[in-house]
């Protein structure tokens, strides 16, 4: 359980941040009101996720070692994300453009990444349909699309199509349909470029049935 979802340990953060010098469990728990078993359920749990750490201080004359604890500085990792507002805002920069040049753009941006997400062939190996098609399906089978190759004809030939039975952007594409799906296509372009396939996508069909949008494919020449 991490901070964001334990209330309890996001306070018991607060309580060691606005300390003025490390505390013990059993003054942590007084500050909290709860049991000190319980606060050190709590502490050994922060400390094993690296948001607290724990030293051991010796006494200044009789006794033994007191353990105390404190907040590790930087900021909360345990509050909020909101990654799809962000991700609206920055697609807000291309709904600002002319239509096709923001489609164009966006297009652009998917092959760059898709050139970065994907490895390059083994300088001995001559890539295939068959081989090519089996890595870009991993790849986006690894970025949530749950890729399904359909149309395959005979063997060296690429499949006509790639259905995507998922969408890992599935709110915005439904907002930004043009943006989004023209970043996908790119991204596959990008991809089967970077694979030096010997074919590539030419369309990408939005919401081609109602579960599931369609990638096609069309062999391109070999050097």
């Amino acid at each position: 359980m991490s901070t964001r979802e334990s209330p309890r340990r996001r306070a018991l953060l607060d309580v060691l941040r606005a300390a003025p010098e490390p505390l013990g469990v059993a003054q942590t728990a007084e500050r909290m009101g709860l049991h000190p078993n319980t606060v050190r359920f709590h502490l050994d749990a922060l400390v094993a996720d690296g948001l607290v750490e724990r030293r051991t201080e010796e006494p200044c004359g009789p006794g033994r070692p007191r353990t105390v604890y404190t907040a590790r500085p930087g900021m909360d990792r345990g509050g909020p994300r909101d990654y799809h507002l962000l991700a609206r805002m920055l697609l807000s920069r291309w709904t600002a453009a002319d239509p096709a040049e923001a489609r164009a753009q966006a297009r652009e941006t998917g092959r760059t990444w898709g050139r970065y997400l994907a490895d390059p062939p083994a300088p001995d190996e001559t890539p295939t349909p068959e081989r090519s098609t089996a890595r870009l399906l991993a790849l986006l089978d690894g970025l949530g699309f749950a890729p399904r190759a359909e149309g395959a004809g005979e063997p060296g030939r690429p499949p006509e199509r790639i259905r995507l039975r998922h969408c890992p952007f599935l709110e915005l594409a439904e907002e930004q349909g043009g943006l989004v799906c023209s970043l996908h296509l790119g991204l596959i372009q990008g991809a089967l470029a970077r694979l030096e396939a010997p074919l590539t996508a030419t369309a990408l069909e939005p919401f081609a049935e109602p579960d599931s949008c369609v990638a096609h494919l069309t062999g391109t020449p070999t050097s």
